[in-house]
């Protein structure tokens, strides 16, 4: 269920800017910076990329982009 939030104009600003970049709009760049933020709090050891490498993974899982690892 979607609410109504209040945000700082800079926060938003800078979401759309990032958005941008990433073809994503405001407030899917903030949902992705808060999943994110929640990631490296829980887990404070991993890297960004490595979050971000993980992520990627288990969306190529998702939508069955992964093939059989055969050993040897």
């Amino acid at each position: 269920m979607a609410k109504t939030i209040k945000l700082s104009d800079e926060l938003i600003d800078e979401a759309h800017r990032w958005g941008n970049v990433y073809s994503r709009s405001a407030p899917k760049q903030i949902e992705y910076w808060s999943r994110i933020g929640k990631i490296a709090e829980e887990n404070p050891d991993l890297p960004y990329n490595f979050i971000k490498d993980i992520l990627m993974a288990k969306q190529e899982v998702k939508d069955k982009q992964t093939k059989p690892y055969k050993l040897g």
